[in-house]
């Protein structure tokens, strides 16, 4: 019940966001000493790759709109290639370090990158944007963006808000929806890549069918809310879950 709980909460708040809740999870079950970093990072990963299939799947089937899939298509794509290096390098690391430094370095990176992401959005304002539309371009941003969320087990939805932002000028409401959609792909490669190594971790079942269920509860939850929720009140969501997803961070490091 905790895990489909801690999924179903996660994935709301990440469809709402467009952060796909594994920022949340990640951090959330190493705080609670849930499983160990690399069981984590794979639950998380299972969970976001479903919430944000139902959560698109609902999009596309009201013909909501918003996937700028000119720009966000070859961005998926390069996440998706990003994802496999990602993972591979938390693997290669896993072999270097033991388990409890690998997650502190996780923890360590996603408190860096989530300050950055957090003064990002303070100032967003008084930011200047730009717009790219190069195909290879909006590929190698993917990549990078891919190789991140994968290492840490995340998905990479704030991050992938913030290169939405100013790379391509996209709004919050119409950057969330493209960062559920660049997530899923990623995700998908990430998930074959654990399967094709044959480092799927072992472990229980119903802990990952409860989680994928909460999951998927909370992205149809999460894409029904999103149509009745004001841009502003997101906005200051996103904000409170950076301060938590930090100080989160904090406590697991040290």
């Amino acid at each position: 019940m905790f895990f489909f709980l801690l999924a179903f909460g996660a994935s709301m708040i990440g469809g709402l966001c467009g952060i796909g809740g594994g920022i949340l999870m990640k951090p959330a079950m190493d705080f609670f000493h849930m499983a160990d970093p690399v069981t984590a990072s794979f639950l998380s990963s299972c969970t976001v790759f479903f919430m944000a299939l139902c959560n698109v799947s609902v999009r596309l089937l009201e013909k909501r709109g918003g996937l700028a899939l000119r720009t966000t298509f070859p961005l998926a794509v390069g996440a998706a290639m990003g994802g496999v290096l990602g993972n591979q390098a938390f693997a290669a690391f896993c072999r270097l370090f033991p388990s409890s430094g690998a997650g502190r370095v996780q923890s360590a990176a996603l408190l860096i990158l989530t300050a950055f992401t957090l003064f990002y959005t303070v100032k967003r304002s008084s930011i200047r944007t730009v717009r790219i539309t190069a195909v290879p371009a909006c590929a190698v941003i993917g990549l990078g963006l891919g190789s991140v969320s994968s290492f840490l087990g995340i998905g990479g939805g704030p991050f992938n808000l913030v290169v939405l932002h100013y790379f391509f000028s996209m709004q919050t409401k119409t950057a969330a929806a493209n960062s559920l959609f660049i997530i899923l792909l990623s995700q998908t490669t990430n998930l074959i890549s654990y399967a094709a190594a044959s480092r799927v971790p072992a472990g229980s079942p119903a802990i990952l069918g409860a989680m994928v269920l909460g999951g998927v509860s909370g992205g149809v939850l999460s894409s029904l809310l999103n149509k009745k929720i004001h841009t502003g009140k997101i906005e200051g969501l996103f904000i409170l879950v950076m301060m938590l997803i930090m100080l989160i961070c904090i406590y697991n490091i040290l």
